[in-house]
């Protein structure tokens, strides 16, 4: 869950603050930090995101896009333990999908939206020699779910 402190601006960056509430995102967020989301920012697979929740929009969850299923992202919880997540919803239409998480302002900053590149080169060895260093950028490994494209 997340409560918006700020709302997205109406200049060619829209940024916004969200608080993140509950145990969701652990390890990458936990309850209480602070970050700054772009509103429609272009989303890809792995991105932190900020969305409307499917059954109840007038609630903001924070959630990682695993990939593009037919109805929309399928989302994912980082805590294994959580399942609040498209495990119980399904996909989530595109237009629920606010925005990225670009970075974790508080306790101590972390960026979680790195670039393309770095992404992959973070993916890579560098993932599997040095964790610190990858999650410090906010590249995380996703839980292995089969195909994107079979139904849950």
């Amino acid at each position: 869950m997340a409560e918006e402190q700020e709302p997205g601006g109406g200049g060619p960056l829209p940024l916004g603050v969200i608080d993140v509430a509950g145990p969701s995102m652990r390890p990458t967020l936990r309850d209480g930090d602070r970050v700054l989301v772009r509103y429609g920012a272009r989303i890809r697979p792995g991105a932190v995101v900020v969305v409307r929740h499917p059954l109840r929009q007038d609630l903001l969850v924070v959630k990682r896009a695993v990939g593009r299923r037919a109805g929309g992202w399928w989302l994912l919880s980082d805590n294994p333990l959580v399942t609040s997540d498209s495990r119980e919803y399904g996909p989530v239409p595109a237009e629920l999908v606010l925005g990225r998480v670009l970075l974790r302002l508080r306790p101590s900053p972390a960026w979680l939206a790195p670039a393309r590149g770095l992404e992959r080169a973070l993916n890579g060895a560098v993932l599997e020699r040095l964790p610190a260093l990858a999650e410090r950028f906010g590249v995380h490994r996703p839980l292995d779910l089969g195909p994107l494209d079979a139904e849950p």
